[in-house]
């Protein structure tokens, strides 16, 4: 299913020739001389406006990715009329649509994102978001080679759950992945609520907004989030993409950098600032860390994924179970026969529903054995499910976990949602939770602890006192 514009006509031009006229128009005319990086910018911060007020600003920035051959565009954008808190909202539709044509979701790097952070999928919400549908036929103008995207649409979040977010895009990231961040600036104004410096329209109004979104821009280009959620919390300007600004320059490594490229306000064009909108469009190069530490490459995982599939496939038929290294793995590569802990959780394809999910935490033996015999468990051995029928089995998908040692943290402060694995363990009793199992359920920390005490059979604050917890990282995989 193709997820249409609803804003082709109105907010941009409707067809393929009328936007490339307006943006020949722009390239002639356009007075924004800021820097751009020397390499082509994989971060972009646009205005998202309808093209007769901000058009010309944000493509002053997106101009500089002309030539780029980046693979996919994620879009942060903030939700204008649904509300939303702690979550991600990314489209259920395969595709999106202008009049340029039709831009694949990239459905693979939007599954990973779902296993680290807490993601839904809602087409509704993207219809009527213009935030994230303003800036496709941009990137497609600008962007010859083909690309997917993921748009990815947000309300309000909280320490915890924006921290899960920030540790997943800086994990996924790489130099392959252009991120672009929507956000109009100040909105001044009675209508908006905010008019600190009166509405009789006059230029000093203009300047003395212009400085506060100065003051803005500067941590923003410093790459400081704290001092950029201050500022909003200090001043109270309305900046309404100031939750996707903010974490993308939480997901910023150290020492990054975003420069402006221009910055203009709906009142230039006829001088009247009694009632206006602020654009700024900026640029930057961020070196992502990316997924340097991962232990196991593609071939790897995939020749896992087969075993793991091939195993259950067979105890489920009634064979025996055969010797992974004897029959199943004889060209293994090497890194699956080192010692690793491992989990093999089977998912309904369609609801994902959990079916099945056993492992090992301690790494006793081969990975690929522990994966071969995880596999046969979650599909037979699960006592919370029946057994995998026959019939079943085109039905599953097979994610594969490959552990970390474990390792123990001397407080439950030390755990990192998203990140960490843990255990818990408290008079005979034990529990354990995969990394993706808070982001999936949308807890913080302490709710996380408290079903994991429940998990172990234990009250649902016995994890406060007295307890003692290990945690451990994962590389996580799925067919």
């Amino acid at each position: 299913m193709t997820l249409e514009s609803t804003i082709a006509g109105s907010w941009c031009p409707g067809s393929a020739s009328e936007i490339r006229d307006v943006v020949e128009t722009w390239e002639r005319s356009s007075v924004c001389t800021g820097a751009t990086p020397d390499q082509h910018p994989n971060v972009l911060v646009l205005p998202h406006a309808g093209w007769g007020y901000s058009g010309e600003t944000a493509w002053s920035a997106v101009r500089a990715v002309r030539g780029a051959r980046f693979r996919r565009v994620v879009v942060l954008a903030p939700s204008h009329r649904a509300w939303m808190e702690n979550r991600l909202v990314a489209p259920e539709a395969d595709a999106v649509a202008t009049p340029l044509g039709r831009i694949e979701i990239d459905r693979d790097w939007l599954d990973r994102l779902s296993l680290l952070a807490p993601v839904t999928k809602n087409d509704r919400i993207h219809r009527g978001e213009h935030a994230a549908q303003i800036e496709y036929p941009l990137l497609q103008t600008a962007l010859d080679c083909p690309f997917k995207i993921v748009p990815l649409v947000m309300g309000g979040f909280g320490a915890d759950q924006m921290g899960i977010c920030v540790r997943a895009l800086s994990s996924l990231m790489d130099g392959e992945t252009l991120l672009v961040v929507s956000s109009d600036f100040t909105h001044y104004g009675n209508d908006f609520s905010y008019a600190p410096f009166g509405t009789d329209g006059g230029e000093d109004v203009r300047e003395k907004i212009a400085a506060l979104d100065a003051e803005a821009l500067s941590f923003i280009a410093k790459c400081d989030a704290d001092g950029f959620a201050m500022f909003i919390k200090r001043t109270g300007a309305t900046i309404c993409g100031h939750v996707p600004i903010e974490m993308a320059l939480r997901a910023f490594p150290a020492g990054s950098s975003v420069s402006l490229v221009c910055y203009a306000t709906s009142g230039d064009q006829d001088r009247d600032f009694r009632r206006f909108v602020c654009y700024a469009a900026a640029a930057g190069r961020i070196e992502w860390p990316g997924e340097t530490d991962a232990v196991l490459d593609a071939d790897a995982r995939k020749f896992l994924l087969r075993v793991a599939r091939a195993s259950m496939e067979a105890a489920v038929r009634g064979g025996a179970m055969r010797s992974p290294r004897q029959e199943l793995a004889v060209d293994a590569p090497k890194s699956t026969l080192a010692k690793m802990g491992a989990f093999v959780t089977l998912n309904d394809k369609i609801t994902g529903a959990l079916r099945g999910c056993i492992g090992e935490i301690l790494p006793m033996r081969p990975l690929v054995e522990a994966v071969a015999a995880r596999a046969v468990d979650a599909a037979l051995h699960d006592p919370r499910f029946p057994h995998v029928s026959e019939r079943e089995l085109s039905s599953l998908r097979v994610e594969v976990s490959a552990l970390t040692p474990p390792r123990r943290v001397v407080s439950w402060r030390e755990i990192v949602l998203g990140r960490d694995g843990m255990t818990l363990e408290k008079n005979g009793r034990f529990a354990v939770f995969l990394p993706q199992v808070a982001p999936e359920q949308g807890w913080d920390l302490p709710t996380t602890l408290s079903c994991l005490s429940q998990k172990a059979g234990l009250a649902s604050d016995a994890w406060r006192d007295g307890a003692t917890f290990e945690t451990f990282q994962v590389e996580v995989f799925h067919e």
